[in-house]
């Protein structure tokens, strides 16, 4: 696969030549515009973009960050758009990239791809930012996040050689994880710590986490060891310190793959296709008969930062576990305490509004009733005494109640005022019968006389 970005001006890579020589790095020439281009739009994120984008979304937040926890944001939002564009682009070259899926151990060691090349380039450009960014807020970021930015930016930048070119886009994939890291992070600034959306982030971060980084990055680690070791048992001139062709292609130390390092790959396979023919002459091309071996230092200081960062990602991923069920296994046990809180208030103020009511029932009872005897009493008192005394003992009870009270009561007073009256015509009635039954009783004995 050629690179899919245009090659860069001529005298920006003429300007860059004697450092890339100097550096060992043949293919830097080619992708020098890249990682330029990478490190002024994160530059341009960070100083730009962010600030606008985050106080738009989130006004009452953003603005009130002190300028650590702002710095902090605006490099968790960096990260972000890194993470999710270096992924897309990865994926799409992994899946498109023909002659990278054909190579052999050889050329996954010595090999060179345009589209590997340009995810190293881009991926570089990313390190280098993150190397100037933390240089100069070491106070926030501490020195081991500087030290990390140092060796990324070396190690990503081996593949310039080109060296493990073929593993630029896989190992680039540990970064599948980091949206999800950097949500996390987001989440506890927007006060959301430990709500259901971070649950569900964290539960996403944990599986990608051990996914990308725990099973694909060791088994594609496995790998690259092998590739490596193959590479560093290579017959080599002791004379020169170059690949010895010869031993490598004949007589009994035949080295399995050793021919793909000088034979360029057959172009007639692509039937004319010219695109398909630059590609495949691409593969090997900085690769000949003058090619040495990888030296000791550089397959030490790739593969024992391969295993430090493997034993990293274990031991994070631990922490992650531990850090999630610190936060989540208490919220339970804290929900249920102020349950219990809120039940004992609850029952409280249950408490105090059942004494309210049986007070005021019992004053209502009271003075209804009290109503009810004196005007039971004073049916025959003409001169109205009796009600005034009942009306005044209302009154006085009236003013002492609030205006709750005094709807109660005089609902009350109307349901018994209304009882009283029907109980006092139903006697009424009752002794006007009997009156009745007596007069019309004497009137038959008298007939009778």
């Amino acid at each position: 696969m050629l690179d899919p970005i245009p090659p860069p001006p001529s005298w920006l890579s003429s300007s860059i030549a004697s450092l890339s020589a100097t550096l060992s790095f043949p293919t830097l020439p080619l992708h020098v515009h890249e990682l330029i281009a990478s490190f002024l739009f994160y530059q341009f994120v960070q100083t730009v973009i962010s600030p606008l984008v985050s106080s738009y979304l989130f006004p009452s937040v953003y603005p009130q960050l002190n300028r650590r926890t702002k710095i902090n944001w605006d490099v968790h939002v960096v990260s972000l758009v890194q993470s999710c564009s270096i992924n897309a682009a990865a994926l799409w070259v992994m899946y498109v990239d023909e002659e990278r899926m054909d190579m052999s151990a050889m050329e996954r060691v010595y090999g060179y791809t345009g589209g590997c090349g340009m995810i190293q380039g881009l991926a570089a450009g990313y390190f280098l930012w993150d190397l100037v960014v933390t240089s100069r807020n070491v106070g926030i970021f501490g020195w081991g996040m500087w030290a990390h930015g140092v060796c990324a930016l070396c190690v990503f930048s081996f593949g310039f050689r080109p060296f493990l070119n073929f593993y630029g886009p896989t190992f680039i994939l540990y970064e599948l994880s980091s949206p999800f890291l950097n949500i996390h992070w987001f989440l506890d600034k927007l006060h959301l710590t430990g709500s259901k959306y971070q649950w569900y982030n964290g539960i996403i971060l944990l599986a990608s986490f051990f996914g990308c980084r725990l099973v694909w990055g060791t088994y594609q680690s496995i790998r690259v060891y092998q590739d490596v070791w193959a590479a560093l048992h290579l017959p080599i001139n002791p004379a020169t310190g170059e690949l010895d062709y010869l031993a490598m292609t004949t007589g009994s130390n035949v080295t399995r793959g050793a021919q793909d390092l000088f034979v360029p790959r057959d172009g007639r396979l692509c039937l004319g296709r010219e695109e398909c023919v630059a590609a495949q002459s691409e593969v090997m091309k900085f690769v000949g008969a003058g090619t040495r071996g990888i030296p000791i230092w550089l397959a030490v200081t790739y593969l024992s930062s391969n295993v430090v960062l493997n034993s990293l990602n274990f031991y994070w991923f631990g922490k992650m576990i531990e850090t999630v069920r610190k936060r989540f296994d208490n919220k339970p046990k804290e929900k249920d305490e102020a349950s219990r809180a809120d039940d004992g208030e609850k029952k409280k103020k249950d408490e105090k509004r059942e004494a309210v009511r049986r007070r005021k029932s019992s004053i209502v009872l009271d003075v209804a009733d009290g109503l009810q005897r004196s005007m039971m009493d004073g049916s025959g008192d003409t001169d109205g005494s009796v009600a005034a005394g009942g009306s005044e003992m209302a009154r006085q009870v009236r003013e002492k109640m609030n205006a709750e009270q005094r709807r109660d009561l005089e609902d009350e007073m109307e349901h018994r005022a209304k009882s009283s009256a029907l109980e006092n015509h139903n006697a009424a009635t009752a002794a006007t019968a009997a009156a009745t039954t007596t007069t019309f009783g004497e009137g038959d004995a008298a007939r009778r006389r």
